[in-house]
């Protein structure tokens, strides 16, 4: 799981982000890795699907913190975080900077100008195309950090 986050984030991202009192959840149908808790919270998923990291908004929010680094952050301007951290997604025309590797279907944090997180999600551009288009949606938001 550590060579996942280290591949999907950043070298280094691993180690800070799953240190070693993590929790890990193994599927029972498969005996593979499913989820990964710390302090009975949940940090990520590991998705069946392609291997790779769906992360909450509590890894969200330590990545921020700690690990400036990471090449999954996507910055919106100020008057649209609320609606974000509200769940909604994150339109191109929004989009003022995004990590330079961030690819299409890649994990994003998105952040305000500030460096607040406010969601987590599934870019749908690229990081040149987030700052390039003027329309369409550039992150599908799984979750957001106001969310009920």
């Amino acid at each position: 799981m550590r060579a996942v986050a280290d591949y999907q984030f950043g070298k280094g991202v691993g180690v800070k982000l799953f240190p070693e009192n993590v929790e890990v959840e193994y599927s029972p149908r498969t005996g593979r890795i499913r989820f990964i808790n710390a302090d009975g919270e949940r940090l990520a998923t590991l998705r069946p699907t392609d291997g790779l990291l769906s992360l909450s908004v509590k890894a969200a929010k330590f990545m921020a913190e700690n690990m400036t680094f990471a090449h999954c952050f996507a910055t919106v301007r100020n008057d649209v975080s609320e609606y974000i951290a509200a769940g909604g997604d994150v339109f191109a025309v929004h989009v003022v900077k995004a990590g330079i590797e961030i690819r299409a279907s890649d994990e994003v944090i998105v952040l305000d100008e500030a460096r607040n997180v406010l969601a987590v999600g599934k870019a749908t551009l690229s990081s040149v195309e987030m700052t390039a288009f003027k329309s369409g949606v550039a992150v599908k938001v799984r979750h957001g950090e106001k969310e009920s």
